[in-house]
């Protein structure tokens, strides 16, 4: 049989099947599909840090994650937020990581952001944005995150 032959008998179905999936990974550069998220607005919220939410911020590193935003008690013992959404690429991977001093680290592509949110590194030809940093304001054991 000849390929053209073997190719018609395989009909429109079976070739866009084979087909989808190459030409779908060349959509992007990676590969991948990604699903941009807004960087939140508008944020303010309490932790009441003596309930079983904020018992997760007990100890210096320690962070938690809320409406889109990493709280975390920082290695000095200060609490600080940023945006749960990275500005490279909206996802909603970043993590604080008690490592340089602490930093701010996304999964997705490995952006990395000081406490203040300044990029540490950049990825791929992106020129990275800053994180989104909120304030914070601790009264008795309650923890206020805000703009």
């Amino acid at each position: 049989m000849e390929r053209k032959q073997f190719l018609r008998t395989l009909g429109t179905g079976a070739a866009f099947a084979l087909t989808f999936p190459c030409l779908h990974g060349c959509s992007s550069d990676s590969g991948e599909v990604i699903d941009p998220k807004p960087i939140p607005i508008g944020v303010d919220f309490t932790i009441d840090l003596s309930s079983a939410e904020g018992a997760k911020l007990k100890n210096n590193g320690d962070f938690i994650l809320k409406n889109f935003v990493v709280v975390v008690k920082n290695l000095e013992g200060n609490f600080v937020a940023a945006s749960q959404i990275c500005s490279h690429q909206q996802t909603d991977e970043v993590r604080f990581k008690a490592e340089d001093g602490g930093i701010f680290h996304c999964s997705t592509h490995g952006s990395r952001f000081s406490q203040t949110g300044t990029p540490l590194n950049q990825i791929g030809n992106d020129v990275a944005k800053p994180l989104k940093i909120f304030k914070t304001e601790l009264n008795g054991q309650i923890l206020r995150v805000f703009e």
